[in-house]
């Protein structure tokens, strides 16, 4: 059983150390797959999932929703709604227009969007509150998944903080949202939200979704300390480099059917450095005798300042694996090599 459980921000949601992923459902996986991994992740005490109205990926109209309608049909199948803390995210500004209706520009994070963005995912869900709503990415334009910021965007408007906070605000009063997080954020706009809550009695930001692996640790050069003093839950997506620290694209390897090779989007991860530097930490894992994967994911799970890390598997074999990794051991020796390879390659997939 893997039924650990953590404090989620100051909410009284206790939530577990490890939180089953679902962007593949509706894309690379069935419905009946998604279903089955569901009910696999409550037999091992999981009690956390996480999904978003973009889902499933690569994000494109004909699968926008989809995921969130196979955690809907598995809730009406199974009853177990209340089992569940489900967390649920919002898109930021992007050209993904497809996710609302009308003729728009852009999806922003305006009252409008915010409560039609509820109103879907909750209908697609097939229930009537999301334990944890969070903003998948800003509305205002920072750099993101590895991008830089580009300086003229500076210009751009965005909708204030304190506004997004206030469409939130109503959902939350009228039961649709239980807490809110944000994800893909910056610490800039992690301590902007939480002054205008402290400030206007508004939501508190309680976690932030951002990727966190042994190849990205960006995280802890300033968010560690505003989410640490702060109380903010870190959820770690990625903790796997999408797929590099399993070991199965080594020495140029495309395994059939796998994410790389059905979809070719994992660029994050193919900076000039980063091939070295994670052949060096399969390296690691091997000298401990240790499957890679379950060695990633337990670096993860083993950080002081971790909420929940968040997994994702397309078949049954790596859910298991992944959900094996929050058992390992991790030591004192395993905490000094994995930083000292660290000092010598930093985050090199930022």
């Amino acid at each position: 059983m893997h039924d650990q459980k953590r404090r989620l921000g100051t909410t009284d949601l206790e939530v577990t150390a490890c939180c089953l992923g679902t962007m593949t459902w509706g894309q690379q996986n069935t419905e009946e797959e998604g279903h089955a991994q569901m009910d696999y992740a409550v037999e091992q005490g999981i009690n956390f999932f996480d999904t978003a109205e973009m889902y499933a990926v690569p994000p494109k109209p004909e699968t926008q929703g989809s995921t969130e309608k196979i955690i809907g049909t598995w809730f009406q199948k199974t009853g177990k709604r209340k089992d569940i803390i489900l967390a649920s995210k919002m898109c930021g500004r992007s050209k993904q227009t497809w996710t609302r209706d009308g003729d728009l520009e852009w999806t922003r994070q305006t009252k409008a969007q915010v409560d039609e963005a509820v109103e879907k995912s909750l209908k697609r869900l097939q229930t009537d509150y999301i334990d944890l709503y969070q903003l998948h990415w800003p509305d205002r334009p920072v750099g993101l998944f590895g991008g830089r910021m580009k300086h003229d965007l500076y210009a751009l408007d965005y909708e204030p903080f304190e506004e997004i906070l206030s469409h939130l605000d109503r959902h939350v009063k009228a039961g649709r949202i239980r807490h809110i997080g944000l994800s893909n954020e910056t610490a800039y706009g992690v301590m902007r939200f939480l002054a205008e809550s402290d400030k206007r009695g508004l939501p508190r930001i309680q976690s932030i979704q951002n990727a966190y692996n042994l190849v990205n640790r960006t995280f802890e050069q300033d968010l560690e300390e505003c989410c640490v003093r702060e109380k903010v839950s870190l959820l770690a997506y990625s903790p796997l480099a999408q797929g590099y620290l399993t070991g199965k694209y080594r020495d140029g390897a495309l395994p059939e059917g796998s994410r790389k090779q059905l979809f070719d989007r994992l660029q994050r991860y193919e900076t000039p450095p980063a091939e070295g530097a994670i052949n060096a930490y399969l390296d690691l894992a091997a000298k401990y005798g240790v499957d890679p994967t379950e060695f990633a994911i337990k670096f993860c799970d083993s950080r002081p300042f971790m909420g929940s890390t968040i997994i994702g598997a397309t078949n049954s074999v790596q859910l298991k694996t992944c959900i094996r990794g929050f058992s390992l051991n991790w030591t004192e020796e395993m905490e000094a090599d994995v930083n000292a390879l660290h000092v010598q390659q930093p985050s090199p997939c930022p």
